[in-house]
Formats: structure tokens, sequence, C-alpha cells
């Protein structure tokens, strides 16, 4: 179980914000942060990692005290079993794949660990090349192994998806909950995309310009009780085509591009660059299909 209380004052653009959190966390739960830009969602991750000193509070993590203010107990990033995912990966250029994981070993911890993050993470063919040839999702495989190789108590991941494409988030996505459930870690992630947050999350903490405005599940917090069961879309037009005298509006949806069949009376008021609303009446699935 962990637990933390923490009050921190901090410099935004437009002044100050006064950051107030306070959550509890189950061994093996998922917990994301969710809020926007400056909200203060990376300044809880590095309170929590001792990056950044809280004003006030504590953080306790399976009945071990990392951080205290009235104790005066604040223990140092080294000392605190953590491993964190950052935004930009932060791995080491001038290091292969496996240097990068070695790096990460404590002084005198078994190397063992290596291998077994290599296959846990499937990075056997990437070990000897450096950083910059790899793609995007390879070198975020590499962050996470790196992460998990002191066995932390505490998986802290800042945004680690936003630079990602949308197939390769949606696997990264299913690799970090496959690694969180296998080791049964504690983990809390930042991110500011909602689909996201609601596919990994157990716990969700809602903040906005410091403060706390939801907390609990991500489903409950994010899904209205009272759903359409009829779906609108607008969709942009990428293109106008005529295939044999029947005009069709190219659009693009989740990378996959649609024709859809104009009526001859409205076709005139469609530009390319335009928008198109299609309506699904009734949506219901059977065998699999929708």
């Amino acid at each position: 179980m962990i637990s933390f209380d923490l009050y921190k004052k901090l410099k935004s653009p437009d002044g100050h914000i006064s950051l107030e959190i306070k959550g509890n966390l189950e061994q093996g739960k998922l917990m994301s942060i969710y809020g926007p830009s400056g909200a203060g969602k990376t300044s809880v991750l590095r309170m929590l990692a001792g990056l950044l000193k809280a004003d006030k509070g504590y953080i306790k993590v399976n009945g071990e005290i990392w951080f205290d203010t009235e104790n005066e107990i604040n223990l140092s990033p080294q000392n605190r079993r953590i491993g964190f995912v950052f935004q930009d990966y932060a791995l080491f250029p001038n290091m292969t794949v496996l240097q990068n994981l070695e790096f990460a070993l404590e002084k005198n911890q078994n190397n063992k660990i290596v291998n077994e993050m290599v296959e846990v993470i499937e990075l056997g063919e990437l070990i000897h090349k450096h950083p910059k040839m790899l793609s995007g999702g390879q070198q975020q495989r590499v962050a996470l192994a790196r992460a998990l190789i002191r066995k932390p108590s505490l998986l802290l991941l800042d945004e680690p998806l936003s630079a990602l494409d949308h197939e390769m988030r949606i696997k990264m996505q299913d690799y970090i909950l496959k690694v969180h459930n296998n080791f049964n870690l504690h983990t809390i992630l930042v991110s500011h995309q909602f689909s996201e947050v609601i596919k990994m999350s157990d716990q969700l903490i809602m903040i906005n310009e410091g403060k706390v405005s939801k907390q609990g599940n991500a489903s409950s917090i994010f899904i209205p009780k009272e759903l359409a069961s009829d779906l609108q879309l607008d969709l942009r037009i990428v293109e106008l085509m005529s295939i044999e005298g029947v005009k069709y509006a190219v659009v693009l949806l989740e990378n996959q591009l649609y024709k859809i069949k104009i009526d001859p009376e409205s076709q005139n008021k469609y530009v390319k660059g335009g928008l198109i609303r299609i309506a699904v009446k009734d949506i219901s699935i059977k065998d699999n299909q929708i």
C-alpha cells in the first residue's frame, strides 16, 4: 500500500498555484493523474520520486516512511525504490540498449535481472543498438525495462506515450499493462488523454490548478450514467471524388480512409477540408460485429 498527502506551492506562467493532493494505492493497482497542462501532474510524480521536496505532507510506501515533514524525514531519490519513465525517454545516447540497462543496476545487484528484462520487454534483437537507431516505441520499451531493473516499489510514468503515433500508443498501453500486472506493481501514470486513462486505470485523480476536482474510478468519472444509443460523427473531408457519376466524400477515421456516398441534392454544400456528419442509429453488437 502506498499513501501520500502532499502540499507544494508552485510557480506557474500565471503566478503561483498551491498543489494539494492525497491518495492511497494498493499493490497491483494503477492510478492515473489527469488534468490540463500546468495543473501540477508532473510535480506530483517528482515529489513522490524525491526530485522535488513538498512543503508539507508525507509519503508512506509499504510501511516505510519516505517523506514526512513533521518528523523531518526525506529519503533521497537513490533510497526510494522507484522506477521513473520520462516523456522523452531519457536514454543515454552514447550507450547501447544493453549498457543503458546495466547502468541502472544497483551496486552488487545480480545482473541476471538485465537478461530477464530483455526477455520480458522483448529487446533481444536490439541490445547492441544505440537509441538513435531505435523507433519511438522501441526506445519506450527500453526506458520501461530500465525503470524495472531495480524492481521498484513504485513505477512512475510521466506522459510516456505522448510522442508516439496512435497505433504504437495502443500497443505500448498494452505493453505497460502487461508489465504492470506481471510484476504486481504500484503504478502511477500521468496522462492528458482520457481514453488512455479509462483503459489503463484502476483509480483516477483529476486535478486542475493544483486542486483535486474528482477522484475515484476512471470509468465512473468519465462515462455518464445515460449515454445516447445513436452515434454521430463529424468527419473531415480529405477529398471529393466521382465514380461512375456518383459523388463520394473521402474521410479519415482512426488512420483509415473511407468513402461516403453523398446525396445528389446536398452534394454542393460539401467541400474539401470541410466536415460531413454521419449518423449510425440503434448501435448493437451481434456475433462480434457492430
